[in-house]
């Protein structure tokens, strides 16, 4: 009986050596690293003292350095208890919980299919590299050159060109002897109803052949090369060969890097693996155009118990932070977990190592959050908790977070570290601290004085998380590659040089999307400086607020943004400028912040809807949106009342 290798596979993916092993030996508990997935034993095949055999999580491999033997999941009960291999596999899917294959003659059919087509993506990868060489490539190969891809690097991820023309790949492959339904299958070509002849998916793009962890090609990923293309990356469709939500880009080729340098860098696509290891990370994989699964999660966790998860500096990377949070809740295990490392704003990691280097790239990663502080972060973020109900809302919704945690001692330790924070949150509003009971947060005496708290990153004023010290020192921030957005500047320096704007506009201003931490971090302060120093009907003034900004660490970062306010002449917000000019300016500003703001995610939310399905009513939606956007950001110089009253000239953002 043969069975599939999908199928041998997917028992060794969920199902871990040790677990196979581990029921017929008993691990060292000195030589043993139950947390990096390496158990140590006194070998089973011959008698020992000394404990010599060794099996690991990660490859799904044991060794004896005794005896010498050596396999996997099947071979280690074939050889052990003498049983035939069909009998291992039925053994084994059971304990995984896998159903058994039915196989028939279809089944055997399409197992056979499978295995031709993945010689027909290895005769695609060779066309689109050999196409990357030829004249047609040239723009392709300036423009990997321009990224600074070397010809080492475009070698080691078969990097290609699919040529502008509707039947080139077609041609070959049919030259080759393929035939359109195996083309078709792969997902090489679009077909089906009303459309009369098929053609190229791929016309004109950069080519990164997309292998499964035996280093097969099961897809492709294209990067286009022309601007006015409405899907910048597309994808091959799902495939018998391909599930994206199943498969992490890099995966097979990061193995050994991760063993060697205990740490797994998940980032957000194949682009920034490229990118990182280039700049000397090897150690990266990346979904595929989709938000991470949990699929793809327990293959992070099969390479290490802890990794880390990179997002860019822009609010959809914070958005995907925060789902990602979710759903690795539920597989929380002692043990196993995830930390965050958040780029700065605007910056993806091929930016960030461009303009700064791969130091400011390690810096980002050395400093990676925990799961615990993320979660933190997302419930405190743009919250403002100075009433019963508030801090009620606040700590049901966290307790809400954590329920979603199974393992029950994991869980408790989360409740506790929620606590502890809530304790000195509270602490610094002059509450005392508490414990966490059944019937929520209790109060008691707490140790430590304000600021105080678990985990990693700063308390701010009155006890918000804010960045720490040593990331607002590091060399992008001092830099100035914090890069604040125009606008986001604008409205927080127009409230921090005007603070009576906070009493016309204070819900929108606590509530204001930001995509700049930095400009978040400082919107927070001035809340809380707000709230803590305009006391007893004393009115919040500039030189106020300006004195407080001179003792925080906040005092560099209004400095870039007034000389960026001044370089680009946004006068309106300006301290000097009239209180009428600057209300009505940061009125204007918001309106048109929330405007473009939500045109973009419905733009982003279009592209995706292409990317994965390529019809005309999709396209349409996206070309309207553009279309759209476009007007908003044309008429913005044309808003009446902007700034007028001083005569100045307009500066649009």
């Amino acid at each position: 009986m043969r069975f599939s290798d999908n199928f041998l596979d997917e028992i060794r993916d969920r199902l871990p050596i040790s677990e196979v092993i581990g029921r017929h030996v008993s691990f060292d508990k000195k030589k043993t690293n139950a947390a990096r997935g390496d158990f140590w034993a006194c070998c089973p095949f011959h008698g020992e003292k000394t404990p010599s055999f060794h099996c690991e999580d990660r490859k799904g491999r044991y060794h004896c350095f005794g005896c010498g033997v050596s396999g996997d999941h099947f071979r280690f009960l074939t050889e052990l208890e003498g049983v035939s291999f069909p009998e291992a596999v039925e053994r084994l899917a059971d304990q995984a919980g896998l159903p058994m294959p039915v196989f028939d003659k279809r089944q055997q059919e399409r197992e056979e299919k499978k295995a031709t087509l993945y010689d027909v993506m290895e005769l695609a990868t060779g066309f689109f590299e050999q196409q990357l060489q030829a004249p047609a490539g040239a723009r392709a190969r300036a423009y990997l050159r321009d990224r600074g891809l070397s010809a080492a690097t475009q070698k080691t991820f078969r990097i290609g060109y699919a040529p502008d023309s509707r039947n080139a790949l077609k041609e070959f492959l049919a030259a080759k002897g393929v035939r359109p339904d195996q083309i078709e299958a792969c997902g090489l070509v679009v077909f089906g109803e009303g459309i009369a002849v098929s053609y190229d998916r791929f016309r004109d793009r950069i080519m990164f052949p997309i292998p499964d962890a035996r280093e097969r090609v099961i897809a492709f990923g294209g990067r286009a090369l022309s601007a006015d293309v409405p899907a910048k990356y597309l994808n091959s469709p799902e495939t018998d060969l391909f599930h994206k939500s199943n498969v992490l880009y890099n995966y097979a080729r990061a193995r050994k890097p991760v063993q060697e340098r205990n740490r797994v860098i998940a980032c957000e696509g194949y682009m920034d693996v490229i990118a990182l290891h280039a700049a000397g990370f090897p150690n990266a994989v990346a979904p595929l155009g989709t938000a991470l699964t949990e699929r793809q999660m327990l293959l992070l966790w099969k390479l290490n118990p802890e990794p880390v998860l990179c997002f860019d500096g822009d609010s959809a990377g914070l958005k995907a932070a925060y789902r990602a949070i979710d759903m690795l809740l539920a597989g929380l295990e002692p043990g196993r977990t995830a930390r965050f490392a958040i780029l700065p704003e605007g910056l993806d990691p091929d930016d960030l190592i461009r303009e700064a280097g791969p130091e400011a790239m390690g810096e980002v990663l050395d400093q990676a959050l925990p799961l615990a502080q993320m979660i933190w972060n997302r419930e405190t973020a743009g919250g403002l908790f100075d009433t019963p109900e508030r801090k009620a809302m606040l700590e049901t919704r966290i307790r809400q977070a954590i329920a979603a945690i199974r393992h029950e001692g994991v869980r408790r330790h989360y409740e506790q570290d929620m606590a502890d924070r809530l304790a000195a949150y509270f602490q610094v509003r002059g509450e005392g601290g508490g414990e966490w009971g059944r019937g929520g947060f209790r109060r008691r005496g707490a140790k430590g004085g304000p600021g105080r708290t678990s985990g990693s990153g700063a308390l701010g004023p009155g006890g918000r998380v804010t960045a720490s010290p040593s990331l607002l020192a590091t060399s992008y921030f001092s830099r100035g590659k914090a890069r604040v957005p125009l606008r986001e500047a604008a409205l927080v320096m127009g409230a921090c040089n005007h603070p009576a704007i906070l009493d016309a506009f204070f819900e929108e201003f606590v509530n204001l999307p930001l995509s700049s931490q930095a400009a978040s971090n400082l919107r927070q302060w001035l809340v809380d400086f707000h709230a803590g120093e305009a006391t007893d009907g004393e009115r919040l003034t500039v030189e106020l607020v300006r004195k407080g900004i001179g003792a925080s660490e906040f005092k560099a970062l209004v400095e870039q943004l007034d000389a960026q306010l001044a370089q680009n002449r946004t006068w309106q917000f300006a301290a000097d400028a009239a209180f009428d000019d600057a209300l009505e300016g940061w009125r204007q500003a918001y309106t048109l912040h929330m405007r473009a703001r939500a045109l973009r995610q419905e733009l982003r939310a279009a592209e995706q809807a292409l990317s994965e399905v390529d019809s005309e009513e999709n396209l349409e939606r996206l070309l309207s949106i553009q279309a759209e956007l476009a007007r908003e950001e044309g008429t913005e110089a044309l808003i009446d009342g902007f700034g007028l009253s001083s005569g100045r000239p307009l500066k649009t953002f």
